[in-house]
């Protein structure tokens, strides 16, 4: 039975590829990550804004100074930069020497800025692929939905044109014209498109009057909105196609699959149930293509997709009135 699939262009001995995330941050993990069965791991994601809050923080410290020294501003602008950036080459090049599946590395960012020469330099370090990891949240009243989307195509076209490794867009679903969007991305050098980021969603502490985390880790639940997705995208685009969020076990990555995914990230899951279940959702796939005598991936592979389907308005289907019609309920 052959569970290799590609993935934004590389070959992976399987589906399942571990998510950015503090998981993804040291050798150990990313260890036990291949051991336990990962196709590909992609890295803890370099962060534009730790960098910023970093430069800003000394900024703040400076501002109560009369003549502030603007040579030395800008060079610690350049040393927190260069900083950052060679701890991330380390921890790529040490997991290109210790692992034998692809390592790829991800740049978290909300402006073209000068993502274009990091990447560069990520792919020096041996990266495999780059994954770009945006999101700008549509808050700013003045900011039309064309100049949000504009921006999210500066930043790939920059990155795209200074690197020759793939590269991977990772969206989320707050777009007005979401299908559009997505097949736009894919017609651009990018290799590959995620569906969808996984957000900080906050909630109040009502007695300390603070904004505290809710839901950080994404349930099985979740699925259904990259599952939706995936099905109407798939055979419509130009790129690779990779499922994230509420993937928790075998029969989720059987779903996205089935759906039109090339692949699917988990992240949520292996925080719950530990690294080793990796190998609990390769046996769950591989049982299941046993159950249903399917020798490899490509055999059902977008089989339930939209595209595909004999009722592709069911994809559409938003409201409950049908289901709600059909059930009775004792409300008393």
């Amino acid at each position: 039975m052959d569970i290799s699939v590609s993935y934004l262009g590389l070959k992976i001995k399987n589906p399942v590829v571990v998510g950015s995330s503090s998981l993804t941050a040291s050798i150990e993990n990313l260890k036990k990550i291949e051991k336990a069965g990962a196709g590909a791991v992609v890295l803890k994601s370099i962060f534009e804004e730790e960098i910023y809050y970093e430069y800003r923080s000394i900024l703040e410290k400076e501002k109560d100074l009369e003549f502030p020294d603007v040579r030395f501003l800008d060079y610690y602008d350049y040393k927190i930069k260069n900083d950052n950036i060679k701890k991330y080459m380390d921890l790529i090049k040490e997991a290109k020497k210790e692992l034998s599946i692809p390592v790829i590395a991800s740049i978290n960012c909300k402006s073209s800025w000068e993502w274009g020469f990091f990447a560069k330099k990520l792919e020096e370090a041996g990266a495999d692929a780059i994954e770009l990891n945006m999101f700008i949240l549509p808050s700013d009243f003045n900011l039309t939905c064309t100049k949000v989307e504009e921006t999210y195509m500066k930043i790939i076209n920059e990155i795209t044109s200074k690197v020759n490794i793939p590269v991977a867009a990772k969206l989320s679903y707050y777009f007005s014209d979401l299908a559009a969007f997505v097949k736009r991305v894919s017609e651009t050098d990018v290799k590959g498109v995620v569906l969808f980021n996984r957000f900080f969603h906050p909630d109040f502490d009502i007695d300390k009057f603070e904004i505290v985390p809710s839901n950080v880790l994404s349930q099985s639940s979740d699925l259904a909105i990259s599952l939706r997705w995936m099905s109407i995208m798939a055979g419509r685009v130009s790129s690779d196609l990779i499922a994230s969020t509420g993937v928790h076990d075998g029969a989720s990555v059987v779903k996205e699959l089935l759906a039109g995914a090339d692949a699917v990230q988990v992240v949520s899951s292996l925080y719950k149930k530990g690294i080793d279940s990796i190998g609990e959702m390769l046996e769950e796939l591989q049982s299941w293509m046993k159950k249903h005598g399917f020798e490899k991936i490509d055999d059902f592979k977008g089989k339930m997709s939209q595209k595909n389907s004999p009722n592709p308005g069911e994809y559409e289907r938003v409201q409950f009135m049908r289901y709600f019609e059909s059930k009775k309920y004792d409300l008393d």
